[in-house]
């Protein structure tokens, strides 16, 4: 059934988030399958090393989702049992899930109201003898202030695996996240600013780790001399087909046009919603933002209704949503970590009030003024 229909809307679904597919990217899609190298071969070279450039030249590995990427990155780090990384309580579940699948002791901190992105002071007052990395995530693509978070990383001999998902293309002082620090994490899932339908990457300040996370993602072989294979260490499954990073070439290749189109709209967003309190809306950040998400706070208290009643009313309307995200020291998996409900009042209060609006780059700037009225129509009510 068509969504406008189910919902009673005369207009078609808004989703909150699209990938820009179009046939020109089908058709190599296709061409990819017709050749018969499916699984990781040219494409993935050509990928890897178009991301290299994209970013000043460093080692870059492709995996099947940002989520492995973390994973390994740690096993790279030599992070596992006994050790703790330091993780923003506001975030996606996989930075936490990833770092208690090595072993290691998700430590969840506090994050700005207004960023998002975690505290560098409630950070640092975390750090005891056994923490090893500190893993920020660039909200929505807003950068951390980075001068600060290596210098904290510095000062504590700590390793940073930053969790990039929501910001490839983001700039910080000029330069592309990914293109100086430690190691940093990508994101390539439909709902991020470019996609390989699914995937991810990692980029690294050390080609040595970086040859490690390449066997580790093909389980842990090394091919020998007289073309037999060994294992040194125990890899999983996670290195990307072909097909995928064929994809990816083409999303690559138009990742600014993309970026530069989220601009436009987050601006007409600013435009009818700039009148809100400052606590609602998002940073506005510079030109450096990436902009995967416009996410701003939703005033509960003054309104007397519930953030599922709003969503319901956006539904009714056609419009999709989502909650970006949930405070993952609430969880049932992380809960014991962090004492429970009042331990980051930050990160709850976004939990709590937290609505992400439609974003992608096929929008149009009619659509953001669809949601934009429909959103005030609905708070004024």
């Amino acid at each position: 059934m068509d969504k406008s229909v189910a919902t009673g809307s005369a207009l078609p679904f808004l989703p909150f988030a699209r990938p820009t597919i179009d046939e020109t990217m089908i058709e190599a899609i296709s061409d990819t399958v017709r050749s018969l190298q499916l699984t990781s071969g040219p494409q993935v070279l050509a990928f890897e090393r178009a991301l290299s450039d994209y970013h000043g030249g460093r080692p870059v590995r492709v995996l099947t989702s940002a989520t492995a990427g973390l994973e390994l990155a740690l096993v790279a780090c030599g992070i596992g049992a006994g050790d703790e990384v330091i993780l923003p309580s506001q975030t996606f579940f996989a930075c936490a899930n990833a770092i208690a699948r090595t072993g290691a002791t998700p430590v969840f901190v506090d994050v700005d109201l207004h960023t998002r992105n975690m505290s560098l002071a409630a950070a640092e007052a975390a750090i005891t003898p056994r923490t090893k990395a500190l893993m920020p995530t660039h909200f929505a693509g807003l950068p951390l202030p980075m001068d600060a978070l290596y210098d904290l990383a510095r000062h504590h001999q700590l390793r940073v695996i930053e969790d990039a998902a929501l910001a490839i293309g983001t700039r910080w002082q000029g330069q592309r996240i990914g293109s100086f620090g430690d190691i940093v994490s990508f994101s390539f899932h439909p709902n991020k600013n470019m996609t390989t339908i699914e995937g991810g990457a990692l980029v690294f300040s050390n080609p040595v780790e970086a040859a490690h996370v390449e066997r580790l993602r093909f389980h842990g072989i090394r091919r020998l001399p007289d073309g037999t294979r060994d294992v040194e260490a125990g890899g999983a499954k996670y290195n990307m087909p072909d097909v995928h990073a064929r994809l990816g070439l083409l999303q690559l290749a138009r990742l600014d046009e993309f970026n530069a189109r989220r601009h436009l709209l987050v601006a007409r967003y600013f435009e009818r919603l700039g009148h809100l309190p400052t606590d609602v809306l998002p940073p506005r950040g510079d030109e450096g933002h990436s902009w995967n998400m416009f996410a701003p706070l939703l005033p509960l208290q003054r309104l007397g209704r519930t953030r599922k009643h709003v969503m319901d009313e956006l539904a009714a309307r056609g419009i999709g949503s989502g909650i970006s995200y949930e405070a993952i020291h609430l969880t049932s998996a992380y809960r014991h970590l962090a004492g429970g409900e009042g331990a980051f009042p930050n990160s709850e209060r976004i939990a709590r009030e937290t609505l992400t609006l439609p974003l992608f780059p096929l929008m149009r700037l009619d659509q953001v003024d669809r949601v934009c009225d429909a959103l005030l129509e609905i708070l004024a009510a």
